[in-house]
């Protein structure tokens, strides 16, 4: 998996552009690192309320690393803090850093559209734009394309390779005119997906992407997200320790604001270190 820059140089003379060229190559060509996701001391506050607490975490690359612990205690803070949703408040105030694949997304020379483009981000509740099934697939494309014009095939072959990715086009494939709404909730969830492939993210956030559906579209979507692992790293906030244990191979757990405990999914359920963890995942509270 190759990463792109993050960071948008401006060149306002030849040299100027020479040194843009140069330098976006240089990083072009930095090797990779086998961390996607790399924080270093970061604290959120919601005015005088904080949120995190030094969160220093690696996060691994093309890999599923599950959040978890009791609601209030930080987990979806932490995900919306990777995609800079969070900075949408003007009463939230963040101080550490985020790296993604080596480049810190809160640096003063990244652009927002570039952070949006590489790490996509997936709700709780599916929210498919009233359109069609295929307008749904080709919003984010031509959004992050303006300049670029593509024919009818061209879009076509994006539409169909997504819908592919997340095991959807055999059910749709006859009804693309048809509005996004009118699908299943599992098949909206799938869509929502299907929706950020075009723009080739790295990093899929994840939500509790299952809350709203039931046994059989959550088994559906933990079996795309498998599908998906290797090619995008993901991090998925979850309740569900069942789902966390099946649909994860690292796991982090969250208490007030604060890592606990971060290690793989099987030896976190099977013999976490913290006392924490092991009450928190044997019911005693949360």
């Amino acid at each position: 998996m190759t990463s792109a820059p993050l960071i948008t140089l401006k060149a306002d003379s030849v040299d100027g552009l020479y040194k843009m060229n140069n330098t976006a190559q240089q990083i072009q060509d930095e090797p990779n690192s086998e961390l996607a996701i790399h924080t270093t001391n970061l604290n959120l506050w919601y005015g005088t309320f904080q949120a995190l607490f030094d969160i220093n975490l690696d996060i691994k690359q093309g890999r599923i690393t599950s959040l978890i612990g009791p609601s209030g205690c930080g987990k979806s803070t932490f995900l919306r803090s990777v995609n800079r949703i969070n900075e949408r408040l003007d009463y939230v105030r963040i101080n550490g850093s985020i790296d993604v694949f080596g480049h810190d997304i809160y640096a003063p020379e990244v652009e927002l559209v570039q952070v949006r483009k590489q790490i996509g981000m997936v709700f709780q509740r599916p929210n498919p734009l009233p359109t069609s099934i295929r307008e749904n697939i080709l919003y984010g494309h031509k959004l992050h394309n303006r300049e670029q014009k593509y024919s009818r095939d061209d879009e076509n072959d994006i539409v169909e390779q997504a819908l592919r990715q997340v095991l959807l086009w055999e059910k749709v494939k006859d009804r693309l005119k048809r509005k996004a709404t009118d699908l299943s909730l599992e098949e909206q969830q799938k869509l929502c997906i299907a929706r950020l492939l075009p723009v080739k993210p790295q990093v899929l956030l994840m939500d509790e992407p299952c809350s709203a559906l039931d046994p059989k579209g959550t088994a559906a979507v933990e079996e795309l997200i498998w599908e998906l692992r290797e090619q995008y790293t993901i991090l998925m906030v979850t309740h569900n320790m069942a789902q966390a244990r099946r649909a994860s191979e690292e796991c982090i757990f969250m208490l007030m604001g604060k890592v606990v405990e971060h290690s793989d999914t099987a030896e976190l359920f099977v013999t976490p270190k913290h006392k924490e963890t092991a009450d928190y995942i044997e019911g005693r509270y949360g």
